[in-house]
């Protein structure tokens, strides 16, 4: 098959490096907000720390292999995510952590690995011949490490980039596990001409990590994916005897995981019916949109640039691999009832992609791109300052006033640290915008470089000017003080009709042990949700108890708690 020539033109000057400074505080910046100072948000986040404060209440190791919060299970089958949350608590807790804290520490450096992963894996991708610009007939073409590293720059930036990582990337949820160890396993699968130790390293994290984590199905299908690409002559992976050692391993690695889910029953088929209405698939058709905006338009480009190569994905592996990972968290969306956070797992896969569209662009389409970012990031820079201030000071009054219906009884509180955070920021972000949109030698990664400093300011901005009240908003705090004030201290407090985030907030928030309505344990108070109130009477007898208080969650009218104090029968 001839090989077709390659649509990326890039010189020398273009290949260098983004400064290893600006891109490690550009992480910095994305990682760390989100995971300090906040409370436990509903309903995921919250519900998954519930179930790791169950397991350090486990009285026998077998209740670690079966978390549970109240008789209630996890609907996602995931173990590990609840081990590593629950051992950080455990670990952390003599250090005078706290819990909610401590359980967000795993999560965080996951979050760190998942973005370092996509970098290597990106590197490793672009160094294969077929990845590589076309050389010039006199030289000055990029030379291959230069362009490696430039292009995995670009896919990094990227992923950042996406709309889709912000909130789940930042949540202590089995979906940022999965994330992290099928972003170990396209790693893994990239890295393993080149760096055999490296690859099979991440494979074995990866693909049993992604078993335990919830994902099995999705495990076994990587693991299918790796056999095939080793098994299939011409992919340019290994060869000779070192290819049935690599299909060996591969298939035990494979075992490993169908003999963990079966050991554990992790298996969740969640098929979903087959879309029969506009109106659901113009849904999933948003989704996709936002979730992986602006990677798509990049992508898409990239497959009309490349499209020649296409015709022969066996040998071009920068396509390939892509490709194929990132076929599977999209067909399990569509298959699923999962949405968003399956398509999570595609994000890495989709920036790997995104990043093959860099050196294809002109310089018009560039300086569009930077335009539009720049316009569109500081104009929500500038929403988010004016809200903020409107929420200290009052002024503008309709945003102040927007805030107070959205959010009634939220006391806004200055907070320096917050405040020079997002001050410093914003000032990075205006000095970056004036770098990029004036007269500088190109780079590769030029076009994503805004696209990424943009999402990590506004998010930096959410997570420091409106953390308080987006606190008030998404936490079950503000309400659980309330309950507090009326009950106190208490050995314990039955529950009837609650949730699981609910309960997780009652155990958090309230510091009280939660039993079931009518169970063995008889408690001084009950509390009952509005919507299970109809049910009561099968349950308890209502001579026992006198309601003392309704207690609503500030932002939710369907969440009131209703407040019962047992009394003795007449």
């Amino acid at each position: 098959m001839i090989t077709q020539p390659s649509p990326a033109i890039v010189t020398q000057d273009a290949a260098r490096r983004l400064p290893r400074w600006a891109l490690l505080l550009l992480c910095i910046a994305y990682v760390i907000p989100g995971y300090v100072g906040r409370e436990p948000w509903k309903n995921a986040d919250i519900t998954s720390f519930g179930y790791m404060l169950a397991l350090l209440d486990a009285g026998h190791w077998r209740e670690w292999l079966q978390p549970s919060m109240m008789g209630m299970v996890p609907d996602s089958g995931a173990l590990l995510p609840y081990w590593l949350g629950a051992a950080a608590m455990l670990l952390l807790a003599p250090l005078g952590v706290a819990p909610d804290f401590a359980a967000r520490v795993p999560y965080m450096l996951m979050l760190a690995g998942t973005l370092a992963a996509t970098w290597y894996g990106v590197y490793h991708l672009a160094r294969h011949p077929s990845a590589q610009p076309v050389a010039f007939a006199f030289g000055g073409e990029a030379e291959p490490l230069d362009y490696a590293r430039a292009l995995a720059d670009g896919s990094l930036l990227a992923l950042i980039a996406t709309l889709g990582l912000a909130q789940f990337s930042h949540e202590t949820t089995p979906a940022l596990a999965q994330l992290f160890f099928g972003t170990l396993v396209f790693y893994g699968l990239a890295a393993l001409p080149a760096r055999p130790l490296g690859s099979w390293l991440g494979l074995l994290a990866g693909l049993p990590g992604l078993t335990l984590s919830g994902a099995p199905a999705t495990a076994l299908i990587y693991a299918g994916l790796g056999m095939l690409a080793l098994g299939w002559p011409g992919t340019g992976h290994v060869g000779g005897n070192a290819r049935w050692r690599a299909l060996a391993q591969m298939l035990a690695l494979a075992a490993l995981c169908v003999t963990l889910a079966l050991a554990l029953n992790l298996f969740r088929w969640q098929i979903a019916p087959w879309r029969s209405s506009w109106a659901e698939w113009s849904s999933l058709g948003r989704l996709f949109l936002w979730f992986t905006w602006p990677v798509w338009p990049f992508v898409l480009w990239t497959l009309w640039r490349w499209r020649r190569q296409l015709l022969s994905l066996r040998q071009q592996r920068h396509l390939g691999l892509p490709l194929a990972i990132a076929s599977v968290p999209v067909l399990t969306t569509l298959a699923t009832l999962a949405g968003d956070r399956a398509l999570l797992l595609a994000l890495p896969a989709l920036a790997a992609l995104a990043a093959l569209a860099l050196p294809t662009f002109s310089r018009s389409v560039g300086a569009l791109i930077d335009w539009f970012t720049v316009l569109f990031f500081t104009g929500w820079a500038l929403v988010i300052w004016v809200v903020w201030v409107a929420m200290e000071t009052g002024v503008p009054a309709k945003p102040a006033a927007n805030v107070a219906r959205l959010a009634p009884g939220f006391e806004p509180a200055f907070q320096w640290a917050a405040f020079l955070a997002a001050l410093l920021g914003t000032l990075a972000w205006f000095a970056l915008a004036r770098w990029r949109t004036g007269r500088h030698r190109t780079a590769l990664w030029k076009s994503v470089v805004l696209p990424a400093a943009g999402t990590a300011l506004c998010w930096l901005l959410l997570m420091t000017l409106w953390l308080p009240a987006l606190d008030f908003g998404r936490s079950y705090a503000p309400q659980m003080q309330q309950v507090r004030a009326l009950i106190g201290d208490a050995p314990c407090v039955e529950v009837h009709g609650l949730g699981e985030a609910q309960v997780a907030a009652v155990r958090f928030h309230g510091g009280w042990l939660t039993v079931p309505a009518r169970g063995p344990v008889a408690c001084p108070w009950l509390l009952v949700n509005m919507g299970t109130r109809s049910s009561l009477p099968a349950t308890v007898a209502l001579d026992s108890w006198r309601e003392v208080g309704q207690v609503r969650r500030p932002t939710d009218r369907n969440e009131t708690l209703h407040v019962l104090r047992r009394v003795a029968r007449p």
